[in-house]
């Protein structure tokens, strides 16, 4: 039997948590590990929770998810985080790979592409959401 990729989401938007919940709890080979409201609570469960991949909101404060990624990566650089963001800007995307994740998804992506993306970078890929890269 194939392990359990655990998951912890960093969203400041409660309607997109329960989302992205809801969404794992269909995945067979998945589980939400724990949920963080901004970047600072991102950060200290990651420490504490160790999730395989962290789905990671860009727009948070006081600490954001760039910040948060960066911070994250220094106290483990073995964690796995997906960006995810309503912008589709290439930018966004490249800084978040440049900052060390592994992968890029925006918010309005079907299901079934987050799915994929939990599912690639769990397996040791790399990902960004077809809406980015159709753009460049």
């Amino acid at each position: 039997m194939k392990k359990q990729i655990t998951i912890l989401i960093a969203d400041d938007n409660n309607l997109m948590r329960r989302t992205l919940s809801v969404l794992i709890s269909g995945m067979k080979d998945a589980v939400l590990a724990g949920e963080a409201a901004n970047g600072e609570e991102a950060i200290a469960l990651a420490g504490e929770l160790l999730p395989d991949i962290i789905l990671m909101d860009i727009n948070m404060s006081p600490v954001n998810g760039f910040e948060a990624t960066r911070k994250i990566l220094i106290q483990n650089r073995a964690a796995k985080i997906i960006g995810i963001s309503l912008h589709n800007r290439p930018s966004y995307t490249k800084n978040m790979l440049k900052l060390g994740a592994k992968g890029y998804i925006t918010k309005t992506a079907p299901h079934y592409e987050i799915i994929e993306a939990i599912n690639t970078v769990a397996s040791g890929g790399k990902y960004i959401s077809r809406d980015i890269k159709d753009k460049g």
